[in-house]
């Protein structure tokens, strides 16, 4: 059974960093992607950053690149995104994705989600 859940989550100050968590486990060798989305209120779902399973190859959407870094621990079967100089605009709930997209935005393409996880970036 696929289990992914995200964790880390919380209240920060502009400028702050914080780290998120995905555990993913009970994935196949075929669900070698693993993504984080996020959704602010009123606004489409985004991809932010992804990451192979296999080979560690990354991306990152314009908005967060040289703030974000994602990383794998594949013995804990753990995703990372590490945050830092977030911003008010980074405000979201964060979803982590896992499976096997045609692309790295593909939201689709990611057939197993966890129940997401809430950022707020404010003084």
């Amino acid at each position: 059974q696929v289990q992914v859940v995200e964790s880390g989550g919380g209240l920060v100050q502009p400028g702050g960093s914080l780290r998120l968590s995905c555990a993913a486990s009970g994935l196949s060798s075929e669900d070698d992607a693993v993504g984080w989305f996020r959704q602010a209120p009123g606004k489409e779902r985004e991809a932010v950053s992804a990451i192979s399973l296999s080979e560690g190859t990354t991306y990152y959407a314009d908005s967060v690149k040289g703030r974000f870094t994602i990383s794998r621990d594949n013995a804990k079967s753990t995703v990372y995104l590490q945050m830092t100089s977030l911003k008010p605009e980074d405000t979201a709930v964060y979803y982590c994705a896992a499976g096997n997209p045609p692309g790295w935005i593909i939201s689709r393409g990611y057939k197993y989600w966890g129940p997401g996880t809430q950022v707020t970036v404010s003084s």
